[in-house]
């Protein structure tokens, strides 16, 4: 049975996105398609956070999605928070397109990403590569530029 799920991305500026995940069963890999519009040029951070509460914006999404109390990393780390999705990259239109697989969020079990938030940040994911502190929370990617919860799709 095919899983799916969609998150539109919403933010106070004009960054604005719809991220789809496919998942043909629970232990393959999930599919990540979509565009965000309304970024610079370059790569911005790109992850699952902790919570599906956007109350007071994005900063309600808590820390990325964490259940293994893992160091912030690149999604090809074999360590790595498991919201962690490294970077996406808009181009000279402002526009990031999304079409790459990730195996390590799921659409189904406890460590299900549906009911989380999906978040676009403004600065580029240094993939717990920073020699910091905040680098192994966060990846220094800064301010959260939209976000949305990730929805069951049909």
């Amino acid at each position: 049975m095919v899983l799916k799920a969609v998150c539109v991305l919403k933010g106070a500026g004009d960054t604005t996105g719809t991220v789809f995940f496919e998942q043909e069963n629970d232990s393959d890999p999930v599919k990540l398609t979509g565009e965000i519009k309304g970024l610079t040029p370059g790569e911005h951070g790109f992850h699952v956070h902790a919570f599906g509460d956007n109350t007071n914006g994005c900063i309600s999404a808590g820390p990325h999605f964490n259940p293994h109390g893992k160091d912030h990393a690149g999604p090809t780390d074999e360590h790595r928070h498991v919201g962690d999705l490294g970077n996406v990259t808009a181009n000279a239109e402002n526009v990031a397109k999304l079409d790459f697989t990730d195996k390590v969020i799921t659409l189904a079990g406890p460590h299900s990403i549906i009911g989380r938030t999906m978040v676009i940040h403004e600065k580029k994911d240094d993939l717990g590569k920073g020699g910091n502190e905040e680098s192994l929370k966060t990846g220094n990617a800064g301010a959260r530029l939209a976000c949305g919860v990730i929805g069951i799709a049909q």
